[in-house]
């Protein structure tokens, strides 16, 4: 019995899944109380923030210091961005096909939800050109995106810093690496500290959620939300596997299993960035992912490889199509893919309410009065798809860790 407690007093997993229960019934049975709660939420998602931003840029340095040392560097990263645009591809495809077999918003009558509609303006959901997209990446002054947290930008910058690295004569270069590798090994340490009040923060930010917005709220949108959770679930338990059996060394059974933590911690903070240490940490332990390789794929990933975005917002375009009775012309379907695809990449990896959507929708002419519906419930969404973005990242490290000659 002591081990079976001690156990438990170890895994911040399980700890993590046990607050989200309880949390969940102290929301359901506070109601709108379960407020209070909220700070403690607060609390741990403001302490992971912190640490996460200058995380990622001394990752990144040292990943592609790393990377650039060996020939096959340019592999790495042309794979990873070809990788993360593929599958986000990928998962509106099939988001458009789920749409089609099973029609959620046939039938939906909304009628009765007219006070909770706000005015949604095209302007909220415009998306850049891609020139405008480029040079937004290229930061004019690199600490006021730091301190901005520009993600896209910090990257690029630290992408480039990282590579210029490699390039310094001789060996000057190698004490900087060196030292960024240490600073990285701090910031896990103070992450792992952190993580002890993770079932803390968790149980916080499940009560509030629940009992703000309560399991009634899906009552409208249920036919969306079975469909959506039947997606992610092909994706995740079939595609993703397949993906890792095919292409990676590492055991389908093994993954799977390794990624229950990272998951549950992506389940409740609704945040790639916020997961980020631990699947880095799930990635290098567990799988056996190279540290080259996983501080380079990883932190990338976790800002711009949003695959269950990609089927979110390729459902919620059906979803609204059906409802509005809106014939989608081949060309709409492709605009749905083109935006999905983008957005999906384009938006960083942290929660709130998905206005990229609305770019999704006025792309295939779909109107957007009803998207206030989404609104309530985007936060139960906004976890499922987190989880199935964290997992395309490590699907991506796994696969892209076969051409690292540090590979083990």
């Amino acid at each position: 019995m002591g081990n079976r407690a001690k156990s438990l007093m170890g895994n911040i997993g399980l700890q993590v899944i046990i607050a989200m229960i309880i949390g969940g019934l102290v929301g359901l049975y506070m109601g709108e109380s379960a407020a209070i709660f909220g700070p403690l939420g607060d609390l741990f998602i403001n302490l992971i923030k912190m640490l996460v931003i200058p995380l990622v840029a001394v990752s990144i340095i040292a990943g592609a210091a790393s990377l650039g040392n060996s020939p096959s560097a340019g592999k790495i990263g042309m794979g990873t961005f070809g990788f993360f645009i593929a599958t986000s591809a990928i998962a509106v495809t099939l988001a458009l096909v789920m749409g089609s077999i099973f029609k959620p918003g046939s039938g939906v009558d909304f009628s009765n939800h007219g006070d909770s509609f706000t005015q949604v303006t095209a302007e909220q959901g415009a998306l850049p050109g891609a020139m405008d997209t480029i040079i937004g990446m290229i930061p004019t002054n690199v600490f006021e995106s730091l301190t901005s947290g520009n993600i896209l930008q910090i990257l690029v910058f630290c992408i480039f810093l990282g590579i210029a690295l490699t390039k310094v004569k001789g060996d000057g270069a190698e004490p900087i690496v060196k030292a960024l590798n240490a600073i990285v090994e701090a910031f896990v340490w103070m992450i792992n500290k952190v993580m002890l009040i993770a079932p803390i923060g968790v149980f916080g930010l499940m009560a509030h959620s629940v009992g703000t917005f309560g399991f009634q709220a899906l009552e409208v949108v249920i036919n969306l939300f079975v469909v959506f959770v039947a997606s992610i679930l092909i994706y995740a338990f079939i595609f993703f596997p397949l993906v890792v059996k095919f292409l990676s060394d590492v055991p389908v059974l093994k993954f799977i299993s390794a990624m229950k933590k990272p998951q549950a911690m992506a389940m409740s903070t609704a945040s790639s960035m916020a997961t980020l240490p631990i699947t880095m940490d799930t990635c290098e332990k567990e799988l056996n992912v190279s540290k080259a390789t996983s501080a380079f794929v990883l932190p990338l990933g976790a800002t711009i490889n949003m695959t269950g975005n990609a089927i979110y917002y390729g459902l919620v375009a059906m979803f609204f199509a059906q409802m509005f009775q809106v014939d989608l012309t081949m060309t709409a379907y492709a605009a749905i893919i083109f935006t999905s695809t983008l957005g999906a990449i384009g938006q960083a990896g942290v929660p709130g309410p998905s206005f990229l959507v609305v770019a999704v929708l006025l792309a295939a002419g779909i109107p957007i009065d009803g998207l206030p519906l989404l609104f309530a419930l985007d936060r139960v969404f906004d976890m499922i798809r987190t989880s199935v973005n964290i997992t395309g990242d490590a699907v991506c490290a796994v696969v892209m860790d076969k051409f690292n000659p540090e590979h083990k």
